[in-house]
């Protein structure tokens, strides 16, 4: 194991962690962790499957004296989020995780860590491997894609399972009970165009925005934190005055991050030369000291470029693109009347793709309430209709609907409080969780979801608190241990 991990308490769970960061596992991309669980649950002798979709199921029979609870499902997704930073030369279809020590955290060396929902599958392959942790029946579902649409979820049947308890170990505050979740629903627009010569004598630039916190487009979408597609946008709307020709935006990358950075390409006539680089550096101050506190380490710059060709896009498409995303909503959108300082519906304006005679926005539009979700994505959808885009709706999936008189949560309440001597906090997450999908085919299951303490998911700032896994780890054996028994009929 890993020199830097192998004291870390619980050993068990840390060095499946590590075992499980070993192996590439994108969204979309799962036929090696698939093999890795399948393989994984073989070695130990228990029954193991896969279904048609590539979900993994583990059976593990009850020990001694539990035979009579409950059979709980412990459920975790196998695909974790692959973003790292510019400057880090790494390959995530064949290299590992490289994992750091920093305190009380784990953390990835420039790249995301996969905490999320790594922990969660870890802590589950201990209870597998155990010998010594009491426990009632379990069936351990690792669903595949929950990070990209959920399709593991989508496409579990509905008589695969066989218990009535599902625990999911995918949340990121270990003082949060989590009872409900906000749906979601892929939201992009694109248009394709003819592009244009530029003449005249100009000079050619590339404005980059970057050095943004990122994260989670769901758990942190309240932070403030700042989107790189919108800033962008908002300096390319202020310098549009100069005269310039857009060629080439690329900015952002998956919807279920934050932007951290975006660049454009663009040309300006060469008498506008030194009043574009006061323009940006005007805009630049006002945005720093607007996302001060929040983004401390963000960066706006513009630098001279050596283009390949002077090909820009349509001076009328331009404009109305860039006032499109201007207009487009993102981040908070609608607060909860249900739970006090939740997000109800939010937006993230994830991707904006534009060069070559195409161009694409790419957005996440979430709510809890989906009549909301719908509402917003009509918004998106008029917004960049109206700069004669083609708007397409994927990857719709369920809210999760709070049950708080659930038997399940009075167990997890009382068991939390003995141990750890105050109340948890129940809550529902501005995240897309698989139960609301799971209860479609499974409506009797009672489902409750936890996790240890992660902090900057969907970013090279993940990290997951050592204490926190520690305080999980004994939380959730607890649990099992408190399962009740099945009521006889």
């Amino acid at each position: 194991m890993n020199s830097l991990l192998q004291h870390l308490e619980p050993r068990g769970l840390w060095s499946h962690f590590e075992a499980l960061n070993a192996v590439p596992r994108a969204s979309k991309k799962e036929d090696r962790v698939i093999q890795f669980m399948l393989d994984f649950g073989n070695n130990l002798g228990l029954e193991t499957v896969k279904d048609t979709v590539g979900n993994v199921l583990i059976r593990k029979p009850a020990t001694t004296g539990f035979e009579d609870r409950k059979t709980v499902v412990l459920q975790a997704h196998l695909d974790m989020v692959h973003q790292k930073n510019s400057d880090t030369a790494f390959d995530f279809d064949i290299q590992g995780i490289q994992m750091v020590v920093d305190g009380d955290w784990v953390r990835a060396d420039g790249t995301t860590l996969g905490a999320d929902n790594g922990i969660g599958v870890a802590a589950i392959m201990a209870l597998l491997a155990s010998v010594d942790i009491v426990h009632p029946a379990l069936e351990a579902l690792f669903t595949i894609d929950e990070e990209t649409g959920m399709t593991g979820a989508k496409g579990l049947k509905g008589d695969w399972l066989t218990g009535e308890i599902l625990l999911n170990l995918d949340t990121e505050e270990d003082a949060e009970i989590d009872i409900g979740c906000a749906g979601g629903v892929d939201v992009t627009a694109s248009l394709d165009y003819v592009p244009e010569a530029v003449v005249g004598r100009t000079n050619a630039y590339i404005l980059t925005v970057k050095g943004l916190h990122g994260g989670h487009s769901g758990m942190e979408i309240h932070k403030r934190l700042g989107n790189a597609n919108k800033i962008l946008n908002r300096i390319l709307f202020d310098i549009s005055p100069l005269g310039i020709r857009l060629s080439r935006i690329d900015g952002g990358g998956l919807r279920n991050a934050i932007p951290r950075e975006s660049t454009a390409q663009f040309f300006v006539d060469m008498s506008n030369r030194e009043a574009i680089q006061e323009a940006v550096d005007k805009a630049a101050a006002i945005i720093r000291s607007e996302y001060a506190g929040v983004d401390d380490n963000l960066r706006i710059e513009l630098t001279e470029w050596s283009p390949n060709d002077s090909f820009v896009l349509p001076l009328a498409l331009q404009d109305r693109l860039i006032r499109a995303v201007y207009a487009a909503p993102n981040g908070v959108y609608r607060m909860s009347t249900s739970f006090d300082g939740l997000v109800e519906t939010s937006n993230n304006i994830a991707r904006v793709e534009v060069g070559g005679g195409h161009m694409v926005v790419k957005c996440l539009t979430r709510s809890s309430v989906e009549s909301s979700k719908r509402d917003l994505a009509a918004t998106l959808q008029c917004c960049f209709e109206l700069m004669g885009a083609h708007v397409t709706f994927s990857g719709d999936y369920p809210g999760w609907t709070p049950r708080p008189d659930s038997s399940i949560l009075h167990v997890l309440k009382t068991t939390y409080k003995g141990l750890f001597k105050t109340d948890p906090e129940i809550v529902a997450c501005h995240a897309g969780l698989e139960c609301g999908i799971l209860g479609r085919n499974y409506p009797e299951m009672e489902m409750i979801s936890f996790g240890p303490t992660i902090l900057g998911a969907h970013s090279p700032q993940e990290r997951v608190s050592i204490s926190s896994v520690q305080k999980f780890w004994t939380f959730l054996q607890a649990i099992l241990k408190d399962i009740p028994i099945k009521e006889t009929k």
